[in-house]
C-alpha cells in the first residue's frame, strides 16, 4: 500500500489541474500587469509604441503612394507621351525617406523592446523571490517544489512571451487598423464597407474559438507545475523509488500526468491554431471581393475611384486583414500569460510572515556605567542580572550578547528559556501541544524524547517562531519571544536538522554558511569540533571539493557532520539538535559526540533523539506523549521510575 509520499502530492497537484479555473479578473489582472511594467520602464514603453506608430506610418504612407504613382505620374505620361522623369525621382525620393525612418523606427524598437522584456523579467523575478523569502513555513508546507519552480520557469516564460511580443502586436495591430480604415475610407467608402463586412466575421470567430481555448490554456498552465512537481519528486525519491521496485508504477503515474497535460494543450493549441488558417482565408476572400467590386467601380467610375485608387486600395486590403489576423492569435498567448500572471500575483499577494517584534540580539561587552559603546553612544545597564555591571553594544563579535530593548535597555542574554501553557495545533481544531509547560536554565541540556508524532519537533518550530501558538507563552531571558525579532531569535540558536540540506558550491563555502564572515581558520576549526576534518582532508579537492545535488557523492553520516560543522561555526548562544546524530554509526558517534559536548559547553541546548544513549547526560529528560509532558528528570531519576521513559530506553513493554 503507497505511502503519503511523492504520488499523493503529484495527485493532489493532477486533481488542481482537473479543477482548473478560469481567471477570476482578467482585465484587472492585464491592467496591473501593464501598469507593474509601465512603473518599471514607463518612458521606454512609451518610445517603443511612439516607433511603433512611425512604423505604421511608413508603411500607410508607402501604399497610399502607389494612388500617385499611378494617378498623377505613370498615367499622364502614357496619355501625353511627356517623358519627364523629375517630378517622378523626386517623389519617389521623398518615400524613400519616408521607408528608411520606418526602418530605423522599427530596429530601435525591437532593441527596446529586448531592454524593457528582459529588464521587467529580471526585477519581476527579483521581486518574487525575495517576496518568496519573507513567506511563512506553512506556505511551503501546502505548495510543492514543482509547483513553484513552475513560476519562475513556464509562468515567467509565457509573461515574457506576452510582454515582448503579444502586447506590442497588438498595439502594432490597432493602430494598424486606426491607420488603414482611415485611409480606405479616404479612398473608397463603398469598398470599406465589403471589408468591414468580413472583417466583423473574423471578430466573431476570433471570439468563439478564443473562449474555448481560454480554459484550456489555465488548464495547460495547471498542468506542467503538476508535471514538474512529480518529475522533481521522483529525482530526489529515485533511490526510494528503485528499493521498493516501484518503477512501473512510477511510469504510469508520469503517464497520467503527461496525458492530462497533453489534453489541456492540445485541446488549447488545437481551438487556437484554427484561427489562423480561418482568418487567412477570410483576408483572401475579402481581397477577392474588392477586386471584382472595385474593378466594376473603376471601369464605370460611379464614384470617382480612380486605378491607381483601386491598386492602393487592394494593398490596404491585405494590410488591414493581417492586423486582425495577428490579434486573433496573440489573443490566445495574451490568455496564457495572464494565467501565468494571474498565478504570480497570487504568489506576490501571499501575505508575509508577520514580525512585529522590537527586540534584537547583538554582541555586548562590559564597560564602566555609562561607557560609550562602539557607535559612540551610552549603553544601559543590564535588568538587574549583572549587579554593578554595565552592558554596552558593540559592532565587534564577542563572546557575550545581549537583547537590545527599543528603551534602550540590554538584558543579558542566559539562555533561559520557558513555555507556559503553551496549546498549538498546525491545522486549527486538531491540536498537537496540549498546556505544554516546561522550561530550560541557562546553559543547560535538555533532551525531549517520545513516540514519532509526539510533538518534540513542534516545541522547537515554536521556540524559533517558525510558527505561532496558539495561546499560552514562550519568553527567553524573560522576554516574550513575540517582542524578540524573527531574525534575531532565529540567529541565537544553532540548529543541526534530521534532513540535513547541502547546497551546490566547495565544502568550504557550505560550513561557511552558518556565519558568511568566517575565515577559512574559522571554518576549518569547525570542522575539526564535528570531526569532519578527517574524511575532507581525505577528499581529492579537500575543502575545495564541489557538492552537487544536494552532497550526493557523500555519505549521510559525512553530510551530517558538515551540518553540525555549519552550526559550529556560527558559534549560537544557543543550540538545538534535531536527531543530529541519528545518520551516524556507532564509531562516528562517539567522536562526533565528543565535539557536540564542546560545542554545547555554555549553552542551553534542546537535543531531539530516538538513540536514548546520545542524551545520558542531559540536565532534564522531556518524555513526551501525545502533545503533553508525561515524565521529567534525569537519566537515572527516570530510570528508577521504571515508566515510559524505562520503556522507550530497554525496549522492554511497560
Amino acid at each position: 500500500m503507497p505511502g503519503p509520499g511523492p504520488r499523493n502530492n503529484a495527485g493532489r497537484a493532477a486533481a488542481g489541474a482537473k479543477a482548473a479555473r478560469e481567471l477570476d479578473h482578467p482585465f484587472r489582472t492585464f491592467m496591473r500587469l501593464i501598469g507593474f511594467v509601465l512603473k518599471l520602464y514607463g518612458w521606454q514603453y512609451g518610445a517603443v509604441i511612439a516607433l511603433i506608430v512611425v512604423t505604421i506610418y511608413a508603411q500607410v504612407r508607402g501604399n497610399l503612394f502607389f494612388q500617385t504613382l499611378i494617378d498623377n505620374y505613370i498615367m499622364p505620361m502614357l496619355t501625353t507621351g511627356d517623358r519627364d522623369f523629375g517630378p517622378l525621382l523626386a517623389a519617389i525620393g521623398v518615400i524613400a525617406s519616408i521607408y528608411a525612418a520606418g526602418i530605423v523606427a522599427a530596429a530601435l524598437s525591437a532593441v527596446l523592446k529586448v531592454f524593457v522584456t528582459q529588464g521587467f523579467m529580471r526585477k519581476l523575478r527579483n521581486r518574487m523571490f525575495e517576496h518568496m523569502q519573507k513567506l511563512p513555513l506553512s506556505y511551503f508546507d501546502t505548495n510543492s517544489r514543482g509547483d513553484v519552480m513552475s513560476l519562475y520557469t513556464n509562468d515567467i516564460d509565457t509573461l515574457r512571451q506576452m510582454v515582448s511580443q503579444s502586447v506590442p502586436q497588438i498595439i502594432n495591430s490597432v493602430f494598424s487598423i486606426v491607420m488603414i480604415l482611415a485611409s480606405m475610407v479616404y479612398l473608397s467608402w463603398p469598398l470599406t464597407l465589403v471589408v468591414l463586412a468580413v472583417s466583423g466575421i473574423m471578430v466573431w470567430m476570433t471570439k468563439v474559438m478564443t473562449g474555448k481555448s481560454g480554459d484550456y490554456f489555465s488548464r495547460q498552465q495547471k498542468s506542467v507545475g503538476a508535471l514538474n512537481g512529480y518529475v522533481e519528486e521522483m529525482m530526489s525519491g529515485q533511490r526510494v523509488v528503485k528499493v521498493f521496485t516501484h518503477e512501473r508504477e512510477a511510469k504510469e503515474k508520469f503517464r497520467e500526468l503527461n496525458g492530462r497535460l497533453f489534453e489541456a494543450s492540445n485541446n488549447a493549441n488545437k481551438f487556437s491554431g484554427f484561427l489562423g488558417p480561418i482568418n487567412n482565408q477570410l483576408g483572401y476572400v475579402a481581397y477577392v471581393l474588392c477586386a471584382l467590386v472595385g474593378g466594376a467601380l473603376a471601369i464605370n467610375g460611379a464614384t470617382g475611384l480612380t486605378l491607381g485608387a483601386l491598386v492602393s486600395f487592394l494593398t490596404f486590403v491585405k494590410s488591414f486583414t493581417m492586423p486582425i489576423s495577428q490579434v486573433s492569435q496573440q489573443l490566445n498567448s495574451i490568455v496564457m500569460g495572464l494565467a501565468g500572471a494571474d498565478r504570480i500575483f497570487k504568489l506576490l499577494d501571499m501575505p508575509v510572515e508577520a514580525d512585529p517584534g522590537t527586540v534584537t540580539l547583538v554582541s555586548v561587552r562590559e564597560s564602566g556605567a555609562g561607557a560609550p559603546d562602539a557607535a559612540g553612544s551610552a549603553g544601559s545597564a543590564g535588568a538587574g542580572a549583572t549587579g554593578a555591571r554595565t552592558l554596552v553594544a558593540t559592532s565587534d563579535r564577542t563572546d557575550q550578547w545581549g537583547w537590545n530593548k527599543p528603551d534602550g535597555t540590554i538584558v543579558p542574554m542566559r539562555g533561559d528559556i520557558r513555555l507556559d501553557d503553551v496549546t498549538f495545533g498546525y491545522v486549527k481544531g486538531k491540536t498537537i501541544l496540549h498546556d505544554m509547560t516546561m522550561f530550560a536554565k541557562p546553559g543547560q541540556k535538555i533532551a525531549l524524547v517520545g513516540s514519532t508524532g509526539a510533538g518534540k519537533t513542534t516545541i522547537t518550530n515554536l521556540i524559533t517562531r517558525f510558527y505561532d501558538i496558539d495561546s499560552g507563552r514562550i519568553t527567553y531571558d524573560g522576554i516574550d519571544v513575540a517582542d524578540i525579532r524573527k531574525s534575531d531569535l532565529r540567529r541565537s540558536f544553532g540548529m543541526v536538522l534530521q534532513d540535513t540540506h547541502l547546497f551546490s558550491g566547495s565544502i568550504m563555502e557550505n560550513i561557511r554558511f552558518g556565519r558568511l564572515d568566517a575565515t577559512d581558520e574559522e571554518v576549518i576549526a569547525a570542522a575539526k569540533l564535528a570531526n569532519a576534518d578527517a574524511f575532507i582532508e581525505k577528499l581529492p579537492d579537500g575543502y575545495d571539493t564541489q557538492l552537487t545535488a544536494d552532497g550526493a557523492s557523500l555519505s549521510q553520516g559525512q553530510r551530517q557532520m558538515l551540518a553540525i560543522a555549519r552550526a559550529a561555526v556560527a558559534d549560537p548562544p544557543a543550540l538545538i539538535l534535531d536527531e543530529a546524530t541519528s545518520s551516524i554509526d556507532t564509531r562516528t558517534e562517539a567522536l562526533v559526540q565528543a565535539g557536540m559536548d564542546q560545542l554545547m559547553k555554555g549553552r542551553t541546548t534542546f537535543v531531539i533523539a530516538h538513540r536514548l544513549s546520545t542524551i545520558r547526560n542531559a540536565d532534564c529528560i522531556m518524555v513526551i506523549e501525545a502533545g503533553r509532558i508525561v515524565e521529567r528528570g534525569t537519566h537515572d531519576e527516570l530510570i528508577a521510575q521504571r515508566g515510559r521513559y524505562y520503556t522507550l530506553y530497554t525496549g522492554l513493554k511497560g
